[in-house]
């Protein structure tokens, strides 16, 4: 299919455009707005199945890729493509996307134009981080992201939702301003924005190691908080308890992997010299946030606080397994990222049901919820291992792939220390989340109002069986998304082990057309 990841990119500003003008009709009615939303980002999903076939076995090559000048004064070009990295970040984007807006169903009853208008937005802006090939593309894009989460949390959030919108805005803006600072360097320095003419000039051209050494911090900041590593995750609580359902879901499946993504693409991949010399430290800081994010987590009174703060547990395993520069743990790592954004994801959707029945999220006010609601209960329980790691779904495969490689990583002198400190935040995990099940779901009602709670209905359980069945898809055949990304995390690591401080640097198995050929196509 021609222009494919062009039209995933405007499929959803077409939808949004379309709602708008919709609003000028005489006959418009308010509850069309989510079935524009609905139709538009269904079809966003069933249109992004056929990167599928796009990628065979050497999936390090960038595929369906356009690639044409944009403003020539300064040569940024539109350049886009998919590899073996960013197949699955797309894929779980235009998922989730459908899932959030059926989430909001019954929940969003005020502006409903401009908050599912705005959900578009949000799709095309992330959809565009993970495809972009052009520095300064990615950055518009990866600013984008933030102007709708800003007012999805700002209008439609909880009471302190105005302090968590403007928190979380400019934590991540601040940071990202340091990674335009660095795009602009660079522009400078090699005359170009393009992601892989920049790579074949910093091998022939490296780059002066202080200079490096400040580029990989400004980049590295920019995506450590967007992740969010400790000590730079305090806006993430904040953000995820006032969020409305739909954005938390979005917020924690897709935009803190576009930090992840970050790391793995441009830190790793363009200054493999500093990430080098950086990863003692960052290791240290992702085991910090594994173990404080799953301890503060134990303590919290509210459900969904205590989801947001195991997301920064989670995001530290990805975090370590990218450092740990072993296959093993770099693939655990992209493969974490697509557990995280599932398991999560149900977290909240199940925290946001019970939140509509309730008004309340405390875990003080729950007690017994399986015998009023017993297919709530069954399903959060099996979200919930997901979660912890149980074998046989998908978090266990992420973890373990993240702490074999991070035990056979020569990065520290001592790297099983490393792991056995990462391995107790899984302990940890299923201590806060069996706990929380015990009081939320088990045992007697404890509130005369919880007996009266109606069970999941149709469309509730609809929303969460997509996400289950890849729970446990994802559990007992990983392959299928391991073996199509590992030739471009394979390149990654070559280019880590190839860096000038150990040798010959390489642009090892990325092919792509010239910068100058217009809109090559893709197969």
């Amino acid at each position: 299919m021609p222009h494919l990841l062009t039209i995933l990119i405007l499929l959803p500003v077409i939808g949004a455009v379309a709602s708008v003008l919709y609003s000028f009709t005489p006959s418009k009615r308010e509850e069309h707005y989510k079935w524009i939303a609905l139709v538009t980002t269904v079809a966003t999903f069933i249109i992004s199945l056929f990167l599928l076939t796009g990628l065979g076995d050497n999936s390090a090559n960038f595929r369906f890729e356009e690639n044409v000048l944009w403003i020539g004064s300064i040569g940024t070009r539109y350049h886009v493509a998919v590899d073996g990295i960013s197949l699955w970040l797309v894929l779980l984007t235009t998922l989730l996307m459908p899932i959030a807006i059926l989430s909001s169903w019954t929940a969003i009853k005020k502006r409903q134009l401009a908050y599912y208008v705005f959900l578009l937005i949000l799709a095309s802006a992330m959809m565009g981080v993970f495809v972009s090939l052009d520095l300064l593309l990615f950055y518009l894009f990866f600013e984008a992201s933030l102007i709708p989460m800003f007012f999805l949390i700002g209008i439609w959030g909880g009471d302190r939702r105005i302090y968590a919108a403007i928190k979380f805005f400019i934590y991540t803006a601040v940071g990202s301003l340091l990674m335009l600072v660095g795009i602009i360097y660079l522009y400078f320095h090699y005359q170009t924005f393009d992601y892989v003419t920049l790579i074949q000039a910093i091998s022939s051209q490296p780059l002066d190691p202080k200079a490096e050494f400040f580029l990989f911090a400004a980049f590295g900041l920019a995506f450590s908080i967007k992740v969010p590593l400790f000590p730079f995750h305090t806006w993430l609580p904040d953000a995820h308890t006032e969020a409305p359902t739909a954005g938390s879901v979005i917020l924690a499946g897709v935009l803190l992997k576009m930090g992840t993504y970050g790391l793995l693409r441009f830190n790793l991949g363009m200054f493999p010299t500093m990430a080098h010399k950086f990863a003692p430290v960052i290791i240290v800081l992702a085991i910090i946030g594994i173990i404080y994010g799953a301890l503060v987590a134990m303590v919290q009174p509210d459900v969904k606080r205590l989801v947001a703060y195991s997301s920064v547990s989670h995001m530290g395993f990805v975090v370590l397994g990218l450092f740990s520069f072993t296959e093993l743990g770099m693939q655990g790592a992209l493969y974490q990222m697509l557990n995280h954004g599932v398991s999560t994801g149900a977290l909240f959707l199940f925290v946001g049901f019970i939140y509509e029945r309730r008004h309340t999220r405390l875990i003080s006010e729950f007690g017994g919820l399986s015998k009023p609601m017993p297919w709530f209960a069954t399903l959060f329980v099996i979200a919930s291992l997901s979660s912890v790691g149980l074998p046989f779904l998908n978090g266990f495969v992420g973890e373990f792939l993240i702490m074999v490689g991070m035990w056979t990583s020569g990065v520290t002198s001592h790297p099983y220390i490393a792991t056995m400190l990462a391995a107790t935040g899984v302990i940890w995990a299923a201590v806060y989340m069996l706990w929380m099940l015990q009081r939320v779901v088990f045992g007697p009602v404890t509130n005369s109002e919880n007996a009266k709670l109606p069970d999941l209905n149709s469309r509730e359980v609809g929303l969460l069986i997509p996400l289950l069945v890849l729970m446990l898809f994802m559990g007992v055949y990983p392959r299928v998304f391991l073996d199509r990304s590992r030739a471009s995390i394979e390149a990654v690591r070559d280019r880590l082990s190839t860096s000038p401080a150990g040798g010959s640097f390489t642009v090892n198995a990325v092919e792509t057309q010239p910068q100058t050929k217009q809109a090559t196509k893709a197969e």
